[in-house]
């Protein structure tokens, strides 16, 4: 077993099923790094103890995916037991997601500027190294640089992202594929 890198504490946390559905969107309230267990705030529905899971905890600087096994530490809180290590950027998993995020700023030359009104967008899919979304055409361009607000549970995640390509739909809208920016949970 390998370590997990930084504290989580606090992090929200998408937990999925083995066959990548979206089980729950919820917080880590415990983080122990020796035994590389955590807390959630919510046990995921449908998982029994003894059940594996996927989880993709969004930290800073970027999303972090592990592996899980649930178990029951008291009466009201599961905990998750990480097994293996990190996934490598390259080949990340995409985790369906359904949920809104509104893009804020537009980011030239390190600093942000703010939109007259927020884009709210659909998220699509989401890992550890991106995400896509669908929204306006023409709302944004390749190689725009934005901040997110993602709202999760309670939390909200301000990230910062790339436009890395685009497919104009039939309907209107265009599908976003965007890159995180390795250390971007900040306001610029």
């Amino acid at each position: 077993m390998s370590a997990l890198s930084g504290d989580y504490t606090g992090c929200s946390v998408l937990i999925y099923d083995t066959q990548g559905n979206n089980l729950i969107d919820t917080r880590i309230t415990y983080y122990d790094k020796q035994s590389l267990r955590i807390i959630v705030k919510e046990p995921p529905p449908y998982l029994k103890v003894g059940d594996a899971c996927k989880l993709l905890i969004l930290s800073s600087p970027s999303p972090c995916e592990y592996m899980g096994r649930i178990t029951k530490e008291t009466q009201s809180h599961y905990i998750a037991l990480f097994q293996g290590k990190e996934k490598e950027e390259r080949g990340a998993t995409r985790y369906k997601v359904s949920f809104p995020a509104m893009i804020e700023n537009l980011v030239y030359d390190g600093r942000a500027y703010p939109l007259h009104k927020s884009l709210e967008v659909a998220l699509i899919n989401v890992s550890k190294s991106g995400t896509r979304f669908k929204a306006p055409q023409s709302a944004l361009l390749d190689c725009d640089r934005f901040q997110m607000r993602m709202k999760i549970g309670e939390d909200d995640k301000l990230l910062i992202a790339d436009v890395v390509n685009h497919i104009d739909k039939d309907d209107g809208t265009s599908e976003y594929g965007c890159k995180f920016l390795v250390g971007s949970e900040r306001t610029v």
